[in-house]
């Protein structure tokens, strides 16, 4: 089946109201399907500018990057797949994602581990005490996101490839920190542009500020989308 590169684009709505998210997504409908609601615009409008993005007929991919007791995490993210939400994101810990796994049981929510961000290179793993490489890293959390029957991870570019090979053809893999060539990478560590990421076997693409702070993030978008496309065609 061919891939349609507006389905697999993810716009991150990290903006601090819900009048400004309202105004890009006015501007913005009809060029993109799927927005991500991170911390700073949940904390800001809530549950009810979820609903309202759902009420526009876009997905919506909430990023909020659980990490609690069992219980916690098991009743939050109920509450999350009572909101008609695609993705969720979970830290990659055995315990919580077990119990996300429990939360959204009979619902159509995916549960996504975030395996390490990708602000973060291999001299922040060893200030935390973590004496492994970034790949092997989000390779193991990969698998055990995978085994608790999680539907995929979030990772960067650099690493998709190798989760890949670990994991198989059905589970997804959603990577932010993506950058158009020549643009910079912001406080990514790991960036890696729209044809690299989907070329190392990425799904689905996370975008923020290069379209937000875009003289005209609609044209931004259509460029984005060109390039999502041919790249997803030159892989299938």
């Amino acid at each position: 089946m061919k891939i349609t590169a507006r389905d697999r684009l993810i716009f991150a709505l990290d903006v601090p109201s819900a009048a400004e998210a309202d105004r890009f997504l006015d501007h913005l409908q009809g060029h993109i399907s799927f927005v991500k609601v991170g911390l700073e615009l949940y904390t800001a409008a809530g549950p009810a500018m979820v609903q309202r993005i759902v009420e526009r007929g876009m997905r919506v991919f909430l990023d909020l990057k659980f990490l609690d007791i069992e219980e916690t995490v098991r009743r939050a993210t109920a509450r999350v797949a009572s909101m008609g939400v695609d993705f969720l994101t979970v830290h990659a810990n055995r315990k919580a994602l077990t119990a996300a796994a429990q939360g959204r049981a009979g619902s159509s929510l995916k549960l996504l581990a975030v395996t390490v961000l990708t602000n973060f290179d291999s001299n922040d793993l060893r200030e935390m005490g973590i004496q492994r490489t970034v790949q092997d890293l989000v390779t193991a959390r990969a698998l055990l996101a995978s085994e608790v029957g999680c539907d995929g991870v979030v990772a960067s570019g650099e690493e998709a490839a190798a989760i890949r090979g670990k994991v198989g053809p059905r589970f997804a893999i959603v990577t932010p920190g993506v950058r158009p060539a020549g643009k910079g990478v912001d406080d990514h560590a790991r960036a890696t542009t729209p044809t690299q990421t989907i070329a190392s076997g990425a799904d689905y693409l996370v975008i923020g500020r290069p379209i937000r702070d875009a003289a005209d993030p609609s044209a931004t978008v259509a460029a984005i989308l060109a390039e999502m496309q041919a790249a997803f065609d030159a892989r299938q």
